[in-house]
């Protein structure tokens, strides 16, 4: 007969958690952050902050879970939503150009103000002023110098006779436009900080 040894009862040691130091809400629903010490069944200790969240019943997060459930009444510290990052200069100069190009309404008409759309007013605007000192007469659509009367063709296409003198006030126009966007980005950009709304309609711009 064979001799049964006593063997000792082996115990089940399950972490726990010793020390809680903080418990901070998250921006998800029951998630925390959960700065504290748990022991582990092999006698040592780990601590740290540790985000906790529902449904992961294992591990570390299995003992802070059940922590939480005993401890209602421990004093959270609530989510506070990151600060928005600052609005740089740069972001302002983008829209600044983004509006400058992006048109403007001559006599109740929209007009393309693009780059290459501003030089070709300019120009013209600068030949219109010049046929404006050599005598062109308002009314005269052919002060250019062509056998046509002059157009501008406008956003949607359609075209737009100009005298001398409504081209030229075209040209002061579009100048008028582009520095009205310039001053509006100068004083955005003196702002401290700038706004978080700096793009929005009817606020900085004209």
């Amino acid at each position: 007969m064979t001799e049964q040894l006593n063997q000792p009862e082996l115990i089940q040691i399950e972490p726990k958690v010793t020390a809680v130091h903080s418990v901070k809400a998250t921006d998800e629903a029951d998630a925390y952050w959960v700065d504290c010490t748990i022991a582990l069944p092999d006698g040592s200790e780990i601590s740290g902050p540790y985000m906790s969240r529902p449904g992961r019943d294992i591990g570390v997060n299995l003992v802070i879970r059940q922590w939480l459930a005993d401890n209602p009444g421990y004093s959270i510290t609530p989510y506070t939503p990151p600060a928005p990052a600052a609005v740089s200069a740069a972001a302002v100069d983008a829209e600044r150009d983004r509006r400058i190009d992006s048109g403007f309404d001559y006599g109740g008409v929209a007009y393309q103000t693009r780059p290459d759309d501003r030089e070709n007013i300019a120009g013209a605007s600068t030949a219109a002023l010049a046929a404006i000192v050599a005598g062109a007469a308002a009314g005269n659509l052919r002060w250019h110098g062509g056998d046509s009367d002059f157009v501008w063709i406008a956003t949607d296409n359609s075209t737009h006779p100009m005298d001398a003198q409504t081209m030229f006030a075209f040209g002061q126009a579009a100048m008028a436009h582009k520095q009205a966007h310039i001053f509006a980005a100068r004083a955005l950009k003196d702002m401290t900080p700038i706004p978080a709304d700096y793009a929005s309609n009817g606020l900085y711009w004209p």
